[in-house]
């Protein structure tokens, strides 16, 4: 156990200089959704959303976006590179086990997942002075976060063929996150069952628990009333159980698609 988390931690650390030398990946999984963020914030008015101002309440929920694109796209892209140049067929018969091997780049991604929130909640202190209410809870919707959506780009990786069409696999989820995930609207608002089904997107409770701990305020149900510290971790009970139901489909998922070596062997 110890050896697969010392060798996990290597290819996190790994993952993430890779990431650094190249720009494109850079901007893609790193800057893009800040940029996107400061975009939805301009299309917002004065106009309070669940209580709160609107810009506020689509920057508390732009964590949604960061998993699909530092998480999700991220870990398509990675994986089926690796797989296609052999990377990961060699790591497999290396000494990391292939438990180890996944949880390296799933660990990369979280630590650029919560360098975004860093950098988001710095960016939220400045402009409002508003500062993250319940930490813990949030570290935690970040784990489990990228938990299902690090399961969901294995399993992406196994039908994409190269890496070139994997901008091309990932548009369906990229696009159902963009329209179905609470970012700049709250799910209430969405007409008949959309809303229902957009509660149990995989992305709907990230977003609900991030911004509830953030503000300290209940927007699971939409009052935005305040929260003691006990009554957010109670009130973020049902989303935590999607997420995990939503990990239990994943990981199946995973480990049906999932490939180690290219397609065409």
């Amino acid at each position: 156990m110890r050896t697969d988390v010392l060798h996990a931690v290597r290819l996190a650390r790994l993952d993430l200089t890779l990431v650094a030398r190249n720009t494109t990946t850079l901007f893609t999984v790193l800057l893009m959704p800040l940029l996107m963020a400061w975009l939805f914030t301009q299309t917002q008015t004065d106009a309070n959303i669940e209580g709160v101002p609107a810009h506020v309440f689509v920057l508390t929920g732009v964590p949604g976006l960061m998993l699909g694109f530092a998480v999700f796209i991220n870990l398509v892209n990675s994986l089926t590179a690796r797989r296609e140049e052999l990377v990961l067929k060699r790591l497999r018969g290396g000494q990391p086990s292939a438990t180890a091997v996944l949880a390296g780049s799933a660990l990369g991604a979280l630590a650029l997942f919560l360098g975004q929130v860093v950098l988001l909640g710095v960016w939220i202190q400045r402009t409002e002075g508003l500062l993250p209410v319940n930490v813990p809870l949030m570290v935690l919707a970040a784990v489990l976060g990228v938990a299902v959506f690090g399961l969901l780009a294995a399993a992406f990786s196994g039908i994409t063929p190269n890496a070139e069409t994997a901008q091309i696999t990932v548009l369906p989820v990229i696009l159902v996150m963009l329209i179905g995930a609470p970012v700049a609207f709250p799910t209430s608002t969405l007409p008949g069952p959309l809303g229902a089904i957009s509660d149990l997107l995989p992305v709907t409770p990230v977003v609900k628990i991030m911004r509830s701990a953030f503000l300290g305020a209940d927007h699971y149900s939409g009052s935005a009333k305040a929260l003691g510290v006990i009554e957010q971790w109670t009130g973020a009970l049902p989303s935590i159980g999607i997420l995990l139901a939503w990990i239990a489909v994943t990981a199946l998922l995973a480990r049906w698609l999932f490939r180690w070596e290219p397609r065409h062997g």
